[in-house]
């Protein structure tokens, strides 16, 4: 009885839907400012990787490889805490097994290189990174202004800190 599937009021077997299974990844964004420095980051890195003929990726490498992966690769995204509040996400493309010049194995999150900035949303660091929950991600900022990127940096930066967003 406990593993009979679900039924809706037709009698037609419901299957969960992937927007249910889709899971995210939050990190500390270490060394980064403002959603505009990690821009002006990928871009360097970008350069750097055409220069030495190699595929242009955008990907952060991490020690532990996530135990959802499929759930990650669902439509994912890896959302950025810069200076104590996600601003940006990135969108997971893959996550590919890489072995250091220490030989340790790692974990490759390879993402699209658009940077989509979201609502701000405040979060205490942390180690690591940590699986965010579709219903607990923060939204998109469709409209840039809404984010005050009209705004100076500085100002911008103090009116998310008090919670102003």
């Amino acid at each position: 009885m406990w593993n009979m599937p679900s039924r809706d009021l037709a009698g037609q077997e419901k299957r969960p839907s992937s927007r249910g299974m889709t899971l995210h990844l939050i990190k500390l964004c270490v060394g980064i400012d403002t959603v505009e420095d990690l821009e002006a980051y990928r871009i360097q890195r970008s350069k750097e990787q055409s220069a030495r003929g190699v595929p242009i990726q955008s990907v952060h490498v991490t020690r532990m490889f996530p135990k959802q992966a499929e759930r990650l690769l669902d439509g994912g995204s890896l959302y950025w805490v810069i200076k104590r509040v996600v601003q940006c996400r990135q969108r997971i493309l893959s996550l590919d097994e890489i072995v250091g010049e220490d030989g340790i194995r790692r974990c490759a999150i390879v993402m699209d290189p658009e940077i989509v900035r979201t609502s701000p949303a405040t979060r205490r660091p942390f180690q690591g990174w940590r699986y965010l929950k579709t219903e607990e991600a923060p939204m998109d900022i469709s409209d840039p202004a809404a984010g005050g990127e009209n705004l100076p940096p500085d100002l911008r930066r103090k009116l998310i800190e008090i919670g102003a967003w």
